[in-house]
């Protein structure tokens, strides 16, 4: 699927809110603090990786992106272009640490 052709899918599931762009923000830390607790127990609770779970957490990750992307009107495609000219230039030649380490962004 491209990414235009999802955001276009994707919010037909939106709702009518007063302010969609807090709505999406907080959204995306929820969202993303599931992700997170999920590792955490993990790593440090000893529960097994549920590849599952993430995967539908990811999902609602990137439906709030698509909303908050789709309320600034920029699409996903022109995101996700503009994310590969950002690490082409800071990375030529892929990642290294010492290219992280020395960034001059």
């Amino acid at each position: 699927m491209e990414l235009n052709e999802y955001q276009r899918q994707a919010m037909r599931t939106k709702g009518d809110e007063k302010e969609p762009l807090v709505i999406a923000a907080l959204g995306l830390s929820g969202e993303t603090g599931e992700v997170n607790d999920h590792i955490k127990k993990y790593l440090g609770h000893g529960h097994k990786l549920d590849k599952t779970y993430i995967t539908k957490e990811l999902g609602d990750i990137l439906w709030y992106i698509a909303y908050m992307a789709d309320t600034l009107d920029i699409s996903l495609e022109d995101i996700a272009k503009a994310n590969i000219e950002k690490l082409a230039k800071r990375y030529p030649d892929g990642f290294s640490k010492e290219r992280s380490l020395n960034r001059k962004d």
